[in-house]
Parts: structure tokens; sequence; C-alpha cells
């Protein structure tokens, strides 16, 4: 069993790279580059979905969709900063939020509750 504390630690992991990813100027090159764009946005969305759902099991679906959405939403509009050498895109924002509303569908249907323990209190 995993404990919702050490699933939110992951969680902060993955996000610090997937900032980094996005916000360099040279990525490097990663075995997802055999991708096309947009599913990389939503193969990095539905991963940090599915570990935000597990680490925050008591905020609801839509709370998560907007968070994970705006989040999102930010990333693109940092990328617009000329110095980073970035495209800011409105269909990568749609599809990070496109992939972060299916697994939250997903999940719903899974007993992954049973993986992990919320802390007491």
């Amino acid at each position: 069993m995993l404990k919702e504390i050490h699933v939110r630690a992951v969680l902060l992991l993955l996000w610090a790279f997937a900032l980094a990813m996005a916000l360099n100027p040279r990525p490097p090159e990663l075995p997802t580059d055999l991708l096309n764009d947009k599913s990389q946005h939503m193969l990095a969305f539905a991963v940090l979905t599915a570990f935000a759902r597990a680490g925050f099991g008591k905020l609801s679906d839509r709370l998560i969709l907007v968070r994970m959405s705006l989040a999102g939403a930010a990333i693109e509009l940092l990328q617009a900063i000329p110095a980073l050498h970035r495209d800011c895109d409105w269909r990568d924002w749609l599809a990070d939020t496109l992939a972060v509303a299916a697994v939250l569908l997903v999940m719903r249907c899974l007993p992954w509750r049973r993986l992990v323990t919320q802390p007491a209190g």
C-alpha cells in the first residue's frame, strides 16, 4: 500500500520534471519524442492527473480538473515568454485538459483507492 503523502511526493517530482521540460528552450531527447506533440501533452497530463487523484483522495474530480487545466494553461502562457523560445498553443492546453478529464473518468471506474491509504485525521 502506498501512503497518500508518498504519492504527493512523487507528484511534486513529476511536476518539477514536467515544468523543466516545458520551460527548457532545448529540452533533452526522450523516448516520448516518437509521439507527436499533442500525444506528449496528453501522456504527461494523464500521468500527473493519476498521481493528483491518488494523492488528493478527498478532493472532488471537478476541483482536480479545474486545477490541472489551469496548470496546463499557465504552462502555455509561460511558454509565450520570448526568451524561452517555446510556442504557446491553446490546442496544447486543450489536449492537457482532455487527458485530465479522461483519466478522472477512468479512475472513477477503477478500484485504485485500495492502493492508497489516507492519513488519519
